[in-house]
């Protein structure tokens, strides 16, 4: 496995599916991962999954439809790692058929 020690990753959609997954991976390899989606509880039972595998996240709530979410979730997220290295743009809506 490759390593991303120092590195800072945002995952949109982490609350679930494959964007909790994407998180869980990335923090694995050792980035610090801020998770972002709309629901909060989701999100905080993912910090605390991360963290007792000794890794380090943190939840912000963001809607990607809300452009004033988005920039006050990225400056959240500027004052807590300093840096953004890796965005994963995982949000997304599905609509069963």
């Amino acid at each position: 496995m490759f390593s991303l020690k120092d590195k800072v990753a945002v995952v949109t959609g982490a609350s679930q599916g494959i964007g909790r997954d994407t998180a869980h991976a990335l923090a694995e390899a050792g980035a610090k991962v801020a998770v972002a989606a709309r629901n909060e509880e989701k999100l905080a039972e993912l910090v605390q999954e991360i963290s007792a595998k000794g890794g380090e996240a943190f939840a912000v709530k963001i809607d990607v439809a809300d452009i004033e979410q988005i920039k006050s979730g990225f400056k959240s997220i500027l004052e807590k790692f300093g840096k953004i290295d890796i965005l994963v743009n995982n949000a997304a809506i599905t609509r069963d058929g």
